[in-house]
């Protein structure tokens, strides 16, 4: 792999972690149509890590507030109604993490097949129609401060969805979160807090293989190329996404995911798989 391959992937992942578009499904198609060999696991565990210091960086704060709320909570003392947002996240965190541990030789079989990628895209894009349908005719608007439990087990579930490539984990958890009723802003603000565990185990499990299997012969330039990337474009793509939320649907990255699939789908059956 070369330092602008780095770039590209880099800049692939950290902006199509956070759009509800599919940084699985994009990660697999991208070097498919380029025709890229495989960046390997080093690559992969960078990337990861670039993703999860921008979801870190751009909600420090809120980490800390969901902490400091639960401490007064835990001395009897006033929360300002956050002392329940953290333990929210560790539960809706776990749908997913059990799916993920029961069935990860089974996705992963999934990560080689451009077709299915793109079928499991697809079905990213009707998830959001799905969703801003839904909100045409049920209350919605609720913020962060009103979120259950039970909203966070949904949206969970949601997430544990996004275990197949191509089902964008924002996309589903974004769109989970509208049908429970939230308003656009905290249906993405809690996804990005919601997959910071997810992410972080996710880069756990490829730290390990890379430090067993070491950089290899991809260079200590291209990895750095590649996490820097990752980050940079991750942390912008967070911020856009939370504004574009404020007056805007998911309509267009519906309409982008079906086209990016069905150009996909066109080019594998006529170039016969």
């Amino acid at each position: 792999m070369d330092t602008l391959q780095a770039l590209i992937l880099g800049l692939v992942q950290g902006l199509t972690e956070f759009l509800p578009v599919s940084s699985s499904g994009h990660l697999v198609l991208v070097p498919w149509w380029l025709g890229w060999d495989d960046p390997g696991l080093a690559f992969d565990a960078l990337l990861h890590w670039g993703t999860l210091l921008a979801v870190v960086i751009y909600f420090w704060r809120d980490w800390w507030e969901m902490l400091m709320a639960l401490v007064r909570k835990v001395q009897g003392r006033a929360a300002q109604g956050r002392d329940h947002l953290l333990l929210a996240i560790l539960v809706g965190t776990i749908p997913a993490a059990v799916l993920g541990f029961l069935l990860e030789s089974f996705f992963e079989s999934m990560f080689g097949q451009p077709a299915l990628v793109s079928v499991f895209m697809i079905i990213t894009g009707f998830l959001l129609v799905f969703a801003e349908r839904w909100t045409r005719s049920h209350q919605q608007g609720r913020p962060m401060e009103k979120l259950s439990y039970l909203d966070a087990v949904f949206v969970g579930f949601g997430q544990a969805l996004a275990i197949a490539p191509g089902i964008s984990r924002s996309g589903s958890t974004i769109a989970a979160g509208l049908v429970r009723g939230l308003d656009r802003p905290t249906a993405a603000r809690f996804s990005f807090l919601l997959g910071t565990p997810i992410i972080f185990g996710a880069g756990l499990l490829k730290l390990k293989d890379l430090v067993e299997m070491g950089t290899g012969a991809t260079g200590f330039a291209p990895l750095a190329v590649g996490f820097l990337a990752a980050f940079i474009s991750g942390v912008l793509a967070i911020r856009y996404l939370l504004r574009y939320l404020q007056r805007h649907t998911l309509y267009v990255f519906a309409y982008y995911v079906w086209a990016v699939a069905l150009l996909s789908l066109a080019r594998y059956f006529l170039a016969g798989g």
